[in-house]
């Protein structure tokens, strides 16, 4: 990757610089490239200079005129300069620009790959969702950035796997169950009511009649609590059936579906517990067992056990996370939530302090709510009042990749609109038609090229000079800055708006550059430079989840 060349360059400079007392030997600060955000100021840039002007008690202007003379000569550079207040810029040699062309076809299905994370073991946690009904809308959001994530650690050398925490233990499923027995006996004539903190989703009573029409009426010979657990545990496995059938529209598959019962069943709780205890951060008072967190840093202690005997969901999730850490031995775990587990980071980067876990190996994604509208007027999305826009309903009417490239459109801490008419249009308005619609003109570019016999496999990309040739392959070797940038900083979001660049970049090309012409050694290059935007576009898209479509 040409970026880590120029950081590696820039680094044996300020090295040299200090060692010839250029620059004073103290602790100055991380040399870092970005690309700059208008044009005449490089490919890259670098803003040491002014970040090092305290420690080295000079203006930056000066810094940068000492180290740019001991950056050493490199065949993807072609030039390095200074640039007030005190930037250092580089820009690449268009020769070497168009080489890219080969590198990236030798790649192919290997571009945009990088060794970052030198075969650490991930543990990518998402959706999680109670299996109490049907995924709605908010939840897509989660999954496909979940999905995309692991997608692109795994390009980055990181070895994933993708886990869904059922929780199948707890109030919530408690209610869902008695919500369900509820609903199953209402629809055999029987007098019943359900509770107040139950489910009162159309969904339920479709899910009741389905038991009633498959089973009958036998579980009404049961004593009521033998009812209520078999009624519950047929109503779990239709809803586990559904959730993973919700995902799969949308491509999301899991290595492992993970159960919060077999955290009690199979001992980790109580091993966690018994930890936390001898480590003295479990004390008891009113009745209840309480995790000391206000000991590790945290506002308050927080439940572990209620009065009524009963672990509570964070109780669980400290038995989940030491089986996460110290049993299962991920170096990193990754947890995708809902923003109302915002409260709940605090307490779990606590109990980890407490576990002898270093919290800087768990990182938390808090991803915020989204609003469905149609146009201009708002879809309202309700789990419990039975007016429930699910999941399916929205893949349906507007495709899988449309709803990846919109949930993926936007960094996880801001709140989203999805237009659902916008989705659907067919046109450049589109972001999603845009940039596939990108691919399927090159695809139609390679028809032509077949159909008159183009043999293209020679082609001399050195041909490669007019300047929208060159600013487009500059796009696609940003590829692998971006796997970086997502694998780094754990926004996939960052796809989505590289994807229209460079989907922009193409068609300002087509428009500038006609591929297949009379002229044959440039045409031969030219489809050399367009199988290589083939692989870019088929890897970001592949990224992100979508299809890689040949015709629009």
């Amino acid at each position: 990757m040409v970026k880590r060349k120029i950081v590696h360059l820039l680094e044996q400079a300020v090295a040299e610089a200090r060692k010839r007392g250029l620059l004073p030997d103290a602790a100055l600060p991380e040399v870092m490239v970005e690309r700059p955000q208008s044009a005449g100021h490089g490919d890259y840039a670098s803003n040491f200079p002014m970040k090092a002007a305290r420690v080295a008690k000079a203006s930056p202007l000066s810094i940068a005129e000492k180290i740019v003379p001991l950056i050493q000569p490199a065949p993807e550079v072609e030039k390095v300069e200074v640039a007030r207040p005190g930037f250092i810029n580089f820009t690449l040699r268009n020769d070497w620009l168009a080489r890219q062309v080969d590198a990236i076809r030798a790649e192919r299905d290997r571009f945009g790959a990088i060794d970052l994370g030198k075969d650490q073991k991930v543990q990518l946690e998402f959706v999680s969702v109670n299996p109490t009904g049907p995924l709605h809308v908010g939840h897509g959001r989660g999954a496909i950035m979940g999905d995309t994530l692991a997608k692109v650690l795994s390009a980055a050398g990181y070895r994933v796997e993708k886990e869904y925490y059922v929780n199948d233990a707890g109030g919530q499923i408690d209610a869902f169950y008695r919500s369900l027995w509820a609903r199953y006996r209402e629809a055999l004539g029987q007098p019943a009511e359900v509770p107040p903190d139950g489910y009162h989703g159309h969904y339920v009573m479709d899910m009741a009649r389905e038991i009633v029409a498959e089973q009958g009426d036998q579980f009404l010979k049961l004593p009521e609590p033998e009812a209520v657990a078999a009624i519950g545990a047929i109503g779990l496995k239709k809803v586990m059936d559904l959730i993973r059938s919700d995902l799969e529209l949308l491509g999301v598959r899991f290595d492992v579906w993970f159960s919060e019962r077999s955290l009690y069943e199979n001992g980790q709780y109580e091993k966690a517990m018994s930890i936390l205890r001898s480590k003295g951060h479990v004390l008891e008072r009113e009745g209840a067992v309480w995790f000391a967190s206000s000991e590790l840093g945290e506002d308050k202690d927080n439940v572990l056990v209620r009065t009524t005997g009963v672990p509570t969901y964070f109780a669980s999730d400290v038995a989940y996370h030491y089986n996460k850490f110290l049993e299962r031995h991920f170096d990193r775990v990754i947890n995708i939530w809902g923003a109302d587990h915002q409260g709940h980071v605090a307490r779990m980067k606590a109990v980890l302090r407490a576990l002898d876990i270093d919290p800087a190996r768990m990182d938390i994604i808090i991803t915020q709510l989204v609003m469905l509208k149609r146009g201009n007027v708002e879809v309202k999305v309700s789990k419990r009042s039975g007016d429930l826009v699910t999941l399916r309903e929205l893949v349906e009417e507007v495709g899988a990749d449309a709803c990846r490239f919109v949930f993926l459109s936007r960094s996880a801490d801001s709140q989203m609109d999805f237009d659902i008419e916008l989705a659907k249009k067919e046109s450049s308005e589109n972001p999603v038609y845009y940039v596939q619609y990108a691919h399927a003109r090159i695809s139609s570019i390679f028809r032509l090229a077949r159909e008159k016999g183009i043999d293209f496999s020679r082609g001399d990309v050195a041909l490669l000079t007019a300047e929208a040739e060159l600013d487009f392959i500059r796009k696609m070797i940003q590829l692998p800055e971006v796997v970086e940038t997502v694998a780094t900083k754990l926004e996939p979001h960052h796809l989505p708006y590289y994807a229209l660049d460079l989907a922009t970049s193409f068609h300002s090309f087509y428009k500038q550059c006609r591929v297949v012409s009379d002229d044959a050694e440039l045409t031969a290059a030219r489809l050399k430079l367009v199988d290589a935007a083939r692989i870019a576009f088929a890897r970001t898209l592949s990224f992100m989840g979508m299809s890689v479509p040949e015709r629009m």
